[in-house]
């Protein structure tokens, strides 16, 4: 790696799931360097999404590596997400064409809600039989699949965690971490956004801000949602031995599941 960059750099990791991510620092320079990193990373940048796009580089492997500016700044926290900032950052990316079109041109089809229900049952498999919850919720999903179709995709981040925002000394906000984005209904990000972040009685605030009116056909669609991706969480630190995270959600998943039961039926 070192080579890429020249003498003189100190390169060190910089964290994360993939152990492809790194801090290069030579005096007071200091860059973020990334192997395969989002393809439309250049479009992100370009939109200022992400910290500006300093260079691209193509090894014979076929790896491509990615150097950004590196942004002093902090992650946001989760009392950080009920600001309007969030809202019309989100707005803006789910409206971009420039990155829907980039995104269908990559050959990416969109994650409807039938693809990710398949899914979702192969990856609950044993769940399904002993977590009276999980099936509870699958059954809801299953039944109300014709109810929450859409002709309006966009691309999705699809992991709108607190610590995937960031906000620099500048006072510019990104939103990093494109690893697992999708062309989905923007009700996939809006869920677990709003279920996990703002208050109920500041969503329409909040989704004023984004740029649409919270809707009956919305809640339901943002349940969906956040039912299905409750399951995958619940499935995941379940079946790693996480028991506060595992916990956090089964709960969380229990309490939508009221929530539809009683208010949509």
């Amino acid at each position: 790696m070192k080579h890429l960059i020249g003498e003189g750099w100190h390169l060190r990791p910089a964290g994360g799931a993939t152990g492809e991510a790194y801090v290069a620092e030579q005096g007071e320079q200091k860059i973020f360097i990334k192997r395969n990193s989002s393809p439309f990373l250049a479009v992100l940048s370009a939109e200022g999404i992400v910290p500006k796009l300093l260079w691209t580089k193509r090894l014979e492997s076929g790896d491509v590596i990615t150097a950004q500016r590196w942004v002093n700044g902090r992650e946001l926290k989760s009392f950080d997400m009920n600001d309007a900032r969030i809202a019309r950052l989100l707005g803006k990316i789910h409206r971009s064409k420039e990155l829907l079109e980039m995104f269908r041109r990559l050959g990416n089809t969109p994650l409807t809600p039938e693809r990710l229900l398949y899914g979702l049952k192969e990856q609950a498999g044993p769940a399904l039989k002993s977590d009276h919850a999980v099936t509870e919720a699958m059954v809801w999903l299953e039944e109300h699949i014709g109810e929450v179709q859409t002709d309006h995709y966009v691309v999705c981040h699809s992991d709108v965690n607190h610590n995937n925002w960031i906000i620099s000394e500048e006072d510019a906000l990104y939103l990093i971490d494109w690893d697992g984005a999708n062309v989905a209904d923007p009700a996939l990000d809006l869920s677990a956004l709003l279920y996990l972040y703002v208050p109920e009685e500041d969503w329409k605030s909040w989704l004023d801000s984004y740029g649409v009116t919270l809707t009956p056909d919305l809640v339901k669609r943002m349940s969906w949602y956040m039912l299905a991706q409750s399951i995958e969480s619940v499935v995941w630190h379940g079946g790693k031995g996480q028991t506060t995270e595992y916990t956090k959600w089964r709960t969380l998943l229990k309490e939508v599941l009221h929530k539809v039961n009683v208010g949509m039926n």
